[in-house]
């Protein structure tokens, strides 16, 4: 198998949990090269790894006439070359209609009303860490185990200063706060965190990417001489996951930088509301998971509903509790 193609639609957190099918198939085929599809706003996950080797970008979610001409144009593009097998995630049935299309002659991916159009489908099983979920679409050409996701790093994000801090992150896509996904405590959570992390004599590093600036700007600055923002100052994901590796803790929300720190195996507080952290992180004694205010529906986001509710009770934490673990 020297040319396989993996297509995975979604964010640059749903591309992490992808990448143990990476790492895994250019185990199994080590002199292969690997294409990935994906949507544009997550092709920065090619600086992330060493093993995908090419990346084509379709905007699936682009409006009326341009979304399907997108495709055709997806189509064409897969079609010149000639993959070995291709596996794609997502559990519609247009995925095996389109993998059909793409004129492979071997096809794997979830079982769906279509999946008699693969060569082999696996049971989409949602109850699971994602990375696991995903990574049993290998099934029907490998056997390996999964592992954690794993990103490469060749960014060294010189630090303004020596010695141990703590990180955090408060911020989650823009395209989740636009479609009234919340999963992100307020504001004022965040600099009574920082005020209390700071309390202790810790030194605190605020990050923060292009779609944080509304909460950035809300936390504002804090006279200490332990405080350093270092919003907008990072020029990629591979000097944010340089600053995360750094870090002696890391706090954040269930964001794509959450999924960075996972791949670094670093000490994790990740705050969870409406989603469902079995799902999102793995169980394991670095990664703590806090949570808010019990909720008869929680997890609900995804699960029963497509936007979060009014009241967020789930996102109603006491920041003492993770600085009492700080």
């Amino acid at each position: 198998m020297k040319n396989i193609l993996l297509m995975n639609f979604g964010g640059i957190g749903d591309e992490i949990l992808f990448l143990p099918v990476v790492k895994s198939l250019k185990e199994e085929f080590s002199e292969s090269e690997i294409t990935l599809i994906l949507e544009p706003r997550s092709a920065s996950i090619q600086a992330l790894s060493d093993d995908i080797n090419h990346i084509i970008k379709c905007d699936i979610k682009a409006g009326g006439f341009k979304k399907y001409l997108n495709v055709l144009k997806l189509i064409f593009e897969v079609r010149k070359n000639k993959y070995d097998f291709v596996i794609a995630s997502g559990s519609s049935p247009l995925v095996a209609v389109l993998c059909f299309l793409f004129g492979v002659s071997k096809r794997y991916g979830y079982k769906s009303k279509t999946s008699f159009l693969h060569t082999q489908a696996v049971e989409l099983n949602k109850k699971q860490y994602a990375g696991n979920m995903y990574h049993d679409l290998i099934a029907p050409v490998s056997n390996k185990a999964c592992a954690l996701p794993q990103i490469t790093l060749h960014a060294n994000y010189e630090m303004p200063f020596a010695g141990e801090f703590v990180a955090l992150h408060p911020g989650v896509s823009k395209m989740s706060v636009l479609k009234n996904m919340i999963k992100c405590p307020e504001a004022s959570f965040w600099r009574e965190l920082i005020e209390g992390i700071l309390a202790k004599d810790k030194r605190v590093v605020l990050l923060g990417g292009p779609d944080d600036d509304e909460i950035i700007s809300q936390i504002g600055n804090f006279e200490s001489k332990n405080f350093y923002n270092l919003y907008g100052k990072t020029k990629n994901l591979q000097e944010l996951a340089s600053i995360i590796s750094k870090s002696s803790a890391f706090i954040c929300a269930d964001s794509a930088p959450m999924h960075i720190a996972v791949a670094l195996n670093k000490n994790i507080f990740a705050i969870f509301g409406p989603t469902d952290d079995k799902k999102l992180i793995p169980n394991a004694d670095n990664f703590k998971v806090i949570k808010g205010a019990k909720c008869d529906e929680k997890p609900c986001l995804w699960d029963r509903r497509q936007i979060t509710c009014e009241s967020l009770d789930c996102l109603k934490i006491d920041p003492s509790e993770i600085i009492s673990k700080i």
